[in-house]
């Protein structure tokens, strides 16, 4: 009893951190022609500079895993956006009183959230091919961070987020 509620405990920690994405590309650009990518120079990521070197680091060996090579001038270049908010407590506790009798029914509920609100990150890649200025890949990513986070749990929720956004990376021609 006591392994099957550590691994309850487990699965709920992380499926509340689960990282989710929303995808968008350009159907006629053939994305198995492009084998170099960079990124733009003047990139505001809104990340710290820590962050950013794992987000990067993270991206360039999954790219490169996949065949593509950073060059100094790319096919494509790579802009990344983050944003960090406040998600609102999705959990909470309805409190209900009712009575019925003889045609007559009634109730009140509240609910009563629990535990504060998250600390959400969402971060935007966006590819643009580098011969037409065009953007042709966007990809927007959102996941739970906590504030105090160690930094070994930081590299860990970035790597995921790289793995999960690239997992559909690149589009398959239907």
């Amino acid at each position: 009893m006591r392994k099957f509620l550590s691994l309850l405990a487990v699965f709920i920690l992380f499926s509340c951190s689960a990282v989710r994405v929303n995808y968008d590309y350009d159907k006629t650009v053939d994305f198995l022609s492009y084998s170099t990518y960079n990124y733009y120079p003047d990139m505001q990521s809104g990340l710290s500079q820590l962050d950013e070197r794992r987000l990067l680091s993270a991206l360039d060996s999954t790219l490169q895993a996949r065949g593509y090579r950073l060059a100094e001038e790319p096919e494509l270049f790579f802009n990344i956006i983050s944003d960090e908010y406040r998600g609102a407590p999705n959990n909470n506790v309805g409190v209900g009183i009712g009575g019925t009798g003889r045609n007559v029914g009634g109730g009140i509920s509240v609910g009563l959230p629990l535990g504060g609100s998250t600390l959400q990150r969402s971060i935007q890649f966006d590819l643009v091919d580098a011969q037409r200025d065009a953007l042709v890949w966007q990809a927007r990513a959102e996941s739970g961070l906590r504030d105090n986070a160690s930094p070994s749990v930081r590299e860990a929720k970035l790597k995921a987020v790289v793995k999960k956004v690239f997992s559909k990376f690149p589009p398959q021609p239907k």
